[in-house]
Parts: structure tokens; C-alpha cells; sequence
């Protein structure tokens, strides 16, 4: 599983922050460890920490937040996924496919009003 950032992808300045690059032994390596880690333990989770997760051009942490505001950012390199928890429940649900059964298609892992989207693709593209 690989992790990059896209800088305006559609010329309207929206950002993609990706996950990709992945099988669905990966998927559900992932689901797991957001299960065990921001759902049960209430911790964050810092992806550049995760073996199977190769950051190529920045970094993303997840972790809980009191409302959910999505991927932020100051530098464009350090990336903070802040939900709530039912909003890491949701995104547990929508990777959730991917670990049933091996998958071309894509989703973006939440539904928020952000420049900066999550985009889960294990081939890349969307």
C-alpha cells in the first residue's frame, strides 16, 4: 500500500490525498488497524509508523476529533484526517468491500465540504 498527496487534480483546487497501490490482504490489514487503533483504543494513527504503508510524498495521521472536518493540513506534506469516531466508523464501512473481495474500483472515505479529499483505490485510479 502506497500514500501520496495530488495537488489540484481537476484544476478546481481540489487535492487528493491517496491510498493506493494494494490487494485485499492490505485492505484488510488497514481496516484492522483502524479498528484496533482509533476505534478501540481512541489513539491516533500515524501512517508513516505502519509496515505495510510506503509514504511517497508526505505523511497522513488519523485521529479522533470532536466534529468531523476531514484532511487538514499546514505544510502540505503532514496531513491530519480528523473525525469523529462515527466518522471512522463510516470509513471502516465504505473499505469494507475492498476486503471482501479483490477490487479495481475506488472510494473516497468521507463526505465532507474539504479541498482535500481521501481517496482509498487500489489500482490508483479514480
Amino acid at each position: 500500500m502506497e500514500l501520496d498527496y495530488i495537488e489540484n487534480v481537476n484544476g478546481l483546487d481540489e487535492n487528493v490525498v491517496r491510498l493506493y497501490n494494494f490487494n485485499k490482504a492490505e485492505a484488510i490489514q488497514f481496516r484492522a488497524l483502524l479498528m484496533e487503533t482509533i476505534v478501540e483504543k481512541k489513539q491516533q494513527l500515524d501512517l508513516s509508523q505502519v509496515p505495510f504503508i510506503t509514504p511517497r510524498n508526505c505523511n497522513l495521521i488519523l485521529g479522533l476529533f470532536k466534529s468531523d472536518e476531514g484532511i487538514l493540513s499546514k505544510d502540505q506534506q503532514t496531513f491530519y484526517c480528523v473525525l469523529t469516531l462515527n466518522g471512522f466508523t463510516k470509513m471502516i464501512n465504505l473499505i469494507t468491500p475492498f476486503c471482501n473481495k479483490e477490487s479495481r474500483g475506488y472510494q473516497y472515505l468521507y463526505d465532507i465540504d474539504n479541498p482535500t479529499e481521501l481517496l482509498f483505490s487500489p489500482t490508483a485510479n479514480w
